[in-house]
């Protein structure tokens, strides 16, 4: 059967039913979302007494109320995100009456939930290398926390304003903007005298290519596979307007790629709220929370046989530069990192000086789970130092021989093993405020991805090319530690397969979501950088 044969779809008077976006939830549903937010709460709060209590340090009433502000704006952040951009994922199942829209919902908060628990925590902390060193350095700082409210509030502010707008908009890009401005602001207000680190504009760009070519993959691939199903399943239903009942395998299909999306949403976008909760934990208290002390002792000879090949690497590149002390190492390693001034001989000496000294401070307590309290917040310190100096010695200029280059990986990859961690308390904590999310405020989304993009309804096939893309994209994205928008990735399949299919775009929706696109990085830099000023000031 012909591609024209496809398109020549009927035009009886007949229009595509719209779905009933108005049915209110039953009781019981109500009731269980009550509960699980309850039970969120109840089991980050169990999460932080318990882990505070076996390293004794249990915390003050200051603190304890500054961490469930912190907490609560974080859990906020990914409740947001759930209903924003999950809605995306929702869509094609509602328009396509796969599913009733509560009855998808429910379904997409659900893989939400299991995405976020499954998650590496890989796209985690490739978000918090974005933020400034000596910010992360004194994350419990006046400055740590005028951060972390500061770019978790200004990305609010940003996703409610477009929702308030029905137009698709990405978190991720939320998210990137409100570090970037925390960082400018950063950098603008630091003593002239004093070297400080504003944005990481390396990461940055890497991070903003992500963002940049995933709508274009989304576009392109969508359209491809909307264009390779007519030709190998040619089957008419698929490429007409939904009318009457669904059949059962077209219903399967649209669910399936349902399920995946909201799974690979979960798994990318969860990640993000949790390494921004860790720098809160280890800020309010570092004892529990600033070392990985899940690590088992079985560790300590790896970590310090590959540390002492490590610190002969740095040795051998130092160039007789005169060795440093551990504490003039740190500076000067944290002061070089603020300027990207890394390839120097001085500086090998300085990360030979501090890899040797975090690996007798290991050797002699025995392992990383054993360092005492007063010791935690130095050692977790200087391995970031480490590691983050190892991460940008390639982009300032360094060479390293094959064998080198492979002994610090493995330096690096040791490193953070012993300094990125997430408790399972707060992987539940953001799945359920995710899952939650997912069922509140859906519908303004929802409507302009269904109707408002395309000139003509959602046809089967469209939603599940657009679906199946934009799940593979993502967690391809999540397995490279790239975040990544399933806002703007959905929404240009929509738009791809509606182009491909000759369906026509509505260009005010188009201009709309484009826009919003643009002013994303500025409109979030602006608003976090004057409210990081502020709370700096107020806190």
């Amino acid at each position: 059967m012909s591609d024209l044969a496809l398109n020549d779809r009927p035009r009886g008077s007949e229009s595509a039913a719209k779905p009933d976006l108005d049915r209110k939830p039953h009781v019981s549903v109500v009731a269980a979302f009550l509960l699980f937010l309850v039970s969120g709460i109840g089991y980050a709060a169990y999460g932080v007494f318990t882990d505070t209590h076996n390293v004794g340090e249990p915390l003050a009433l200051g603190a304890l109320l500054l961490l469930g502000v912190a907490l609560m704006i974080a859990l906020g952040f990914e409740f947001v995100n759930g209903f924003h951009d999950t809605a995306n994922a929702v869509a094609t199942v509602i328009y396509t009456h796969s599913l009733p829209p509560l009855t998808a919902v429910i379904w997409s908060g659900a893989f939400n939930f299991l995405g976020v628990l499954v998650s590496t925590g890989a796209v985690a902390y490739s978000v918090i290398t974005l933020l400034p060193v000596d910010l992360i350095l004194n994350v419990g700082s006046t400055a740590g926390y005028a951060m972390i409210f500061a770019l978790l509030i200004a990305a609010m502010i940003w996703n409610l304003a477009t929702w308030s707008m029905g137009i698709p908009n990405s978190s991720s890009h939320c998210l990137i903007g409100s570090i970037m401005g925390v960082g400018l602001a950063n950098e603008l207000v630091a003593p002239a005298a004093q070297a400080t680190s504003g944005v990481d504009w390396s990461q940055a760009v890497s991070v903003g290519k992500a963002l940049l070519f995933s709508p274009a993959v989304g576009f392109a691939l969508s359209a491809l596979l909307l264009l390779l199903l007519k030709v190998i399943v040619p089957v008419r239903k698929l490429y007409e307007e939904p009318r009457g009942k669904t059949p059962w395998w077209i219903r399967g299909i649209l669910i399936l790629t349902c399920t995946g999306v909201s799974f690979a949403h979960g798994g990318n976008d969860g990640q993000k709220g949790m390494g921004l909760i860790m720098l809160i934990l280890i800020g309010v208290a570092p004892t529990a929370y600033a070392l990985n002390r899940t690590m088992p002792d079985s560790s300590t000879p790896v970590f310090i046989d590959i540390t002492g090949k490590a610190k002969g690497v740095f040795a051998a590149h130092a160039e007789g530069a005169q060795p440093a002390n551990p504490n003039d190492a740190r500076g000067l390693i944290g002061d070089t990192l603020k300027r990207r001034d890394l390839n120097r001989a001085e500086v090998y000496a300085a990360l030979a000086a501090l890899s040797d000294d975090v690996a007798n401070g290991v050797k002699s307590y025995g392992s990383i789970s054993r360092i005492p309290a007063a010791a935690t917040p130095n050692m977790r310190n200087d391995m970031y130092l480490a590691a983050d100096a190892i991460r940008l010695l390639p982009e300032a200029g360094a060479n390293f021989s094959a064998g080198d280059a492979a002994i610090l990986k493995d330096y690096r990859s040791s490193l953070e093993a012993g300094t990125r961690f997430i408790p399972n308390w707060v992987k539940v904590s953001v799945a359920i405020a995710l899952g939650l999310g997912t069922m509140v405020g859906w519908r303004r989304i929802v409507v302009t991805v269904g109707e408002r993009i395309g000139k003509q309804h959602l046809t089967y096939a469209q939603g599940a090319s657009a679906e199946l893309v934009a799940a593979g994209t993502i967690l391809g994205a999540e397995f490279y530690g790239l975040p990544v928008s399933t806002t703007h990735i959905l929404s240009s399949g929509i738009a791809g397969t509606m182009a491909a299919n000759g369906s026509g775009l509505q260009t005010a929706t188009i201009r709309n979501i484009v826009l919003a696109w643009i002013l994303t990085l500025p409109a979030a830099m602006l608003i976090a950088g004057c409210l990081y000023l502020i709370f700096r000031s107020v806190i």
